[in-house]
């Protein structure tokens, strides 16, 4: 009975310790987004900061994209043949399609109430949005942004003649000028570039393979997330543990809890044996695994070997962010006692240097600042990530002095980042009518233009084409209907959708650097918020803060203007993201 009554009062003291102890990057995890590349599929590239148009900037600089990439505000990320999953840290998720660019344009923290506005510059991606209190997430794409407020799922197109918005999950509301337009699950929102009297209030379309593979993420990752969960007691999402669940174990390994390990690895199994070396702007040299699974255990919790659990394995964040070692997990807090969120590092390791050996050694879960290594013993990763050469384990002989660096120099690591070219601007049309929005893609500089007298794609650049294209036009009575992204007859079918009264042909001759016509492509600013977490009045009317019964404008938003400034968001509570 004593024991338990003094349980509580030592748990209390214990974490105010901890709290009390320098980390390792803790102070600056707690003030910085933390966002990666979660899933790389074909050929994703990024560029770290562009002006304007992405595709009209010549002095940005591309590069390949890999798995796991910390994403900073500034960041685009462009996929050509390819598609590509952004994780955010409370659960959101962001989905690109093929030949899509997403800008980061805005990824501000104030008091854990995050802000996330992004611009689709071209092509479709999808968004899972799980907003804690205060949180704030848009999305801008041709003409118009969409904003979600709570929990929501939705897919923005954008294309040279025009953009639409379909909710497939929750609320959100489309802004456009001073306008606000509410749509309710299953509405969809299109308008014609730069042609206010063009929006229009439609269904979804039929789902496409696109639409078939985010819900199949969404699921996974949700149920994978909550699975993986159980074993470290958090009430709190963390990123990239989903993929622990997918691709590794969790056994009980005594003393220490639960530990974890990738599944098909043997007794020789050392981490840090396979990845690279990135300059992140936010926390300096970074980690980036090349492991599917190789988020998590490389930037949260830490690391320890043990022979009886197979040698060296991965230790969650318990106790809410630290270890519960030797004890175990601790899963309930007392009432009153908030349990902190899992800490952020660029790098489960500790950097080392013996003369002008530099190595670093996986990050016991009770390492302290400026000590040496717990792990240290069990030998130094040398040469890890470094470009041409293989990963070295050095054996610490007795006695050996090895000084624990704060970070490494500078000039001693190198990334392995390779540069690349731009992406392509591809030309799309959109195809419009009861069934919703759907979108014609017409290739990279590509001449080929839909004929719907002939219900297939022509080259325009052929006299038959031509002549074709020119029957056609008196023809607009021809229905198409659009199904994963194929124009079909529309006699088989109930619903017509009546194409455009000309073909829509892109300019041949359109280059990476050449533009549409100007379009806004700047985010309204994200509304300030009073205290509580809860959405304050902002200078003017927004039209209210409750959702209606259907789709319908609410009139003015309040004074919103293009102007590029952010107005960060805030709030007095913390984040409470809950896996999906």
């Amino acid at each position: 009975m004593i024991f338990r009554k003094l349980t509580i009062p030592i748990l209390i003291i214990v974490l105010c310790a901890l709290f009390a102890t320098p980390r390792p990057a803790a102070a600056d995890s707690g003030h910085a987004r933390i966002i990666r590349l979660s899933l790389v599929q074909g050929d994703v590239r990024f560029a770290r900061q562009t002006h304007g148009d992405p595709l009209a900037d010549s002095a940005a600089t591309w590069e390949t994209a890999g798995l796991n990439l910390p994403i900073r505000q500034g960041y685009v990320l462009a996929t050509d043949n390819g598609r590509a999953e952004v994780e955010f840290e409370n659960g959101a998720m962001a989905f690109l399609n093929e030949n899509t660019i997403l800008e980061f344009y805005d990824l501000s923290l104030n008091d854990s109430a995050r802000t996330t506005r992004l611009v689709l510059r071209q092509g479709s991606a999808s968004f899972y949005v799980n907003p804690a209190g205060g949180d704030y997430f848009s999305v801008t794409g041709g003409d118009f942004t969409v904003e979600a407020e709570g929990r929501s799922s939705f897919r923005l197109d954008n294309y040279d003649d025009g953009s639409n918005v379909q909710t497939y999950k929750g609320r959100v509301s489309v802004l456009h000028n001073k306008n606000t337009t509410r749509l309710e699950k299953g509405q969809s929102l299109s308008m014609k570039a730069g042609d206010d009297s063009s929006l229009a209030i439609a269904r979804l379309s039929d789902e496409d393979d696109f639409d078939r593979w985010v819900s199949g993420r969404i699921d996974g990752v949700s149920t994978a997330t909550a699975s993986a969960l159980q074993y470290t007691g958090s009430p709190y999402y963390a990123p990239g543990f989903a993929d622990l669940y997918t691709y590794g174990a969790f056994s009980n390994c005594g003393a220490y809890g639960y530990g974890w390990r990738p599944f098909g690895v043997g007794f020789g199994w050392s981490p840090f044996t396979n990845g690279q070396w990135i300059m992140d702007p936010s926390f300096g040299w970074t980690w980036s695994s090349y492991q599917p699974w190789g988020w998590a255990p490389y930037h949260y919790g830490g690391w320890l070997f043990d022979a009886s659990c197979g040698g060296w394995f991965y230790s969650p964040p318990v106790l809410y962010g630290y270890t519960g070692y030797p004890v175990g997990p601790v899963r309930r807090f007392p009432k009153g006692v908030h349990p902190p969120h899992p800490i952020y590092r660029p790098v489960t390791a500790v950097f080392v240097r013996n003369g002008g050996k530099l190595g670093i050694v996986p990050m016991h879960p009770l390492d302290q600042k400026g000590k040496t290594p717990r792990n240290l013993e069990h030998g130094v990763f040398s040469n890890a990530g470094t470009k041409g050469v293989n990963a070295e384990v050095l054996i610490v002989e007795r006695g050996q002095k090895w000084e624990t660096l704060k970070s490494p120099p500078r000039e001693t690591l190198s990334g392995s980042l390779v540069a690349t070219g731009p992406p392509t601007r591809v030309s799309r049309s959109v195809v419009e009518g009861t069934a919703g929005v759907r979108a014609i893609s017409l290739g990279k500089d590509s001449s080929i233009t839909y004929d719907p007298r002939e219900h297939r794609f022509v080259n325009t650049n052929s006299p038959a084409a031509s002549s074709s294209s020119a029957s056609s036009a008196s023809k607009s009575s021809d229905g198409i209907h659009v199904e994963n992204g194929r124009p079909t007859s529309a006699a088989s079918t109930a619903t017509s959708i009546t194409p455009p009264r000309t073909p829509v042909t892109p300019p041949a001759t359109r280059s990476a650097t050449s533009a549409p016509p100007a379009r806004n492509s700047v985010p309204p600013p994200a509304p300030r918020y009073s205290g509580g977490g809860e959405r304050g009045s902002s200078s003017g009317s927004r039209g209210g803060n409750t959702w209606g019964g259907s789709a319908s404008s609410s009139g003015s938003s309040g004074g919103r203007s293009s102007s590029p400034s952010a107005s960060s968001a805030s709030s007095s509570h913390p984040s409470s993201g809950r896996p999906h």
